[in-house]
């Protein structure tokens, strides 16, 4: 039939389909552009929530602290709503969990993992982005008899995701202990324990048909304590080594400068034993407490801020592992808060950057290895008058610093900004403070006879206490409401205005930055988009010109 004759309800019939068909393909590419969007392709250090805290924050609040702290990934220990709800176009990426008390539950009725993803999946996604279901924690080792199950609450969960097409966004695993793994040095000769090989198995054909992620959590403080004189704490800590000091796995020669990799690399030579190589190892929880016991005596402040500063840089440098260069597993920091509700030893309490009035409880030095927390001070000190020294002591210094010392101390002057609170030691830190900073934080520019100290806290912590005003980062006080402080409470700190003015830089790339980021991917959406359009438009333009020449016949 002559393509003139044809009827003009065949012909908008078939304008019409192909209308349709072009619309369904667009959709789908727009799809796949959204997911590919919302999927990590860089390793990143995220942050674990643990929340056994007093006076614990709200969910708003909280969320707050993390996008001022810039985190981009946490992982939570179940599915609170609030938390969802205020992570909501927030694009902080978020692990929910499956408690372990619902395994057996999920584990033994489809029905009842359908309803849970439908409550805490569904009801969020992708307002809430979440990126990965962790199923448990540390189930074949600290609730074995619901071991039998975890497999079958994974694949049940999984089989909800898939009816509700979300399966490729978000991943399903289970976090582990370490203790899984036998043997673990050399890695080479690593294994997973036996009696857990009707779990692994199946777990690890799940995960690497999935592509999904073998989740551990990995402690070097642990291995540390557990093995004292043999593993030195300079590779705990991921401090520079020597060559004679670097561990050697005599198996491949392979040389390991950090225990971290060391027990990465355990996972992976444990996965090929049973002929799994393209699982790749997330680190879901990894840290260093802050304050110990009298057994404890490697549990401080100064090693906390090693470990995690160090293990911080190590991941943003994206080296890999020895056995695995190409591959830089992605890590959890163990975590957001001290827990103080936690049972003994007094380690367990002091794991958190914050304490939970969001007062960070030490500094990281992370500059130079990428974006990661606004309280990284690095190479940010201030001096300050010790403790219990006496006034006219006190005043004999300060009366140095501001006359032969030639510090500026006009603002400590009555009616000046930092007049008040009007006492000596006050008076006297700021000065100290003037000087030391005039003097290019030099040593021996902080001690004025003994009675002044170098610390890395910012000083005007305690100013603005005095004044009843806690803010939740030292940086924090200097970009929110400055004009409703009164005049006599906008003291800063002569330290602190060069934090001031490098945390303003930092806020101002940082907003814009995730805007700018917002718009890169808005833009790539767009030119994604836009040529689809252009396509469609010089198809209807096609279509419209042949239309415009064609006789119809009217039947």
């Amino acid at each position: 039939m002559a393509l003139s004759k044809l009827p003009l309800s065949t012909i908008f019939f078939f304008l019409y389909t192909s209308l349709f068909t072009i619309s369904q393909v667009l959709s789908s590419k727009i799809a796949v552009a959204q997911i590919k969007d919302q999927q990590d392709n860089e390793p990143f250090v995220g942050i674990n929530i643990g929340v056994d805290v007093s006076n614990l924050m709200s969910a708003t609040e909280l969320v707050s602290l993390l996008q001022f702290q810039k985190v981009t990934h946490i992982r939570l220990y179940d599915a609170d709503p609030d938390m969802l709800k205020a992570l909501a176009k927030t694009k902080i990426r978020v692990i929910i969990s499956v408690p372990n008390n619902q395994l057996i539950a999920i584990g033994s009725s489809n029905a009842t993992a359908a309803s849970w993803i439908g409550k805490n999946v569904l009801a969020y996604y992708p307002q809430t982005v979440i990126t990965a279901i962790a199923v448990g924690d540390e189930v074949l080792t600290t609730v074995p008899s619901s071991a039998p199950l975890l497999v079958p609450a994974i694949e049940s969960l999984y089989s909800a995701l898939v009816a509700a097409n979300l399966h490729n966004q978000i991943k399903i695993s289970t976090p582990h202990s370490a203790s899984i793994i036998l043997d673990p040095f050399p890695p080479s000769q690593a294994f997973f324990n036996q009696s857990w090989s009707s779990v692994m198995q199946p777990l690890l054909k799940f995960l690497s048909e999935t592509g999904s992620p073998l989740m551990m959590n990995l402690y070097p403080y642990y291995v540390f304590m557990q093995n004292k004189g043999v593993v030195p704490l300079e590779n705990s800590l991921f401090k520079p080594l020597t060559p004679s000091k670097e561990m050697v796995d005599p198996n491949t020669l392979l040389h390991y400068t950090n225990v971290l990799d060391a027990m990465v690399d355990a996972a992976y030579y444990s996965m090929k034993n049973l002929n799994f190589t393209d699982v790749v190892v997330l680190v879901t929880e990894s840290g260093w407490p802050s304050k110990g016991d009298s057994k404890e005596p490697y549990a401080t402040i100064d090693n906390a801020d090693t470990y995690n500063s160090n293990m911080i840089k190590h991941v943003l440098d994206q080296s890999g592992t020895p056995l695995h260069p190409e591959i830089t597993s992605s890590v959890y920091l163990y975590e957001l808060f001290n827990e103080d509700l936690r049972s003994p030893p007094v380690s367990e309490a002091n794991w958190g950057l914050f304490y939970a009035n969001a007062t960070p409880v030490y500094l990281l030095h992370v500059s130079g290895g990428g974006t990661f927390l606004a309280n990284d001070t690095t190479n940010l000190t201030y001096c300050i008058v010790m403790d219990g020294v006496d006034s006219k002591t006190l005043q004999a210094a300060l009366d140095w610093a501001c006359g032969p010392g030639r510090t500026n101390c006009s603002e400590i002057q009555p009616g000046e900004n930092c007049y008040q609170p009007n006492n000596v030691k006050n008076h006297a830190s700021y000065a100290f403070d003037s000087y030391y900073q005039k003097e290019g934080r030099a040593a021996g520019s902080c001690d004025f006879k003994g009675v002044a100290m170098i610390t890395t806290t910012d000083p005007m912590i305690g100013v603005w206490k005095g004044h009843g005003i806690t803010f939740c980062t030292e940086s924090a006080k200097y970009d929110f409401n400055l004009e409703t402080i009164p005049s006599h409470g906008s003291c800063i700190f002569p330290g602190s205005k060069k934090i001031t003015n490098k945390t303003k830089t930092v806020m101002n790339t940082t907003t814009p930055s995730n805007a700018a980021d917002g718009s890169r991917l808005i833009s790539i959406r767009s030119s994604r988009v836009s040529a689809m359009d252009r396509a469609l438009q010089a198809f209807l333009t096609i279509i419209f010109s042949i239309l415009l020449h064609i006789p119809f016949v009217v039947s």
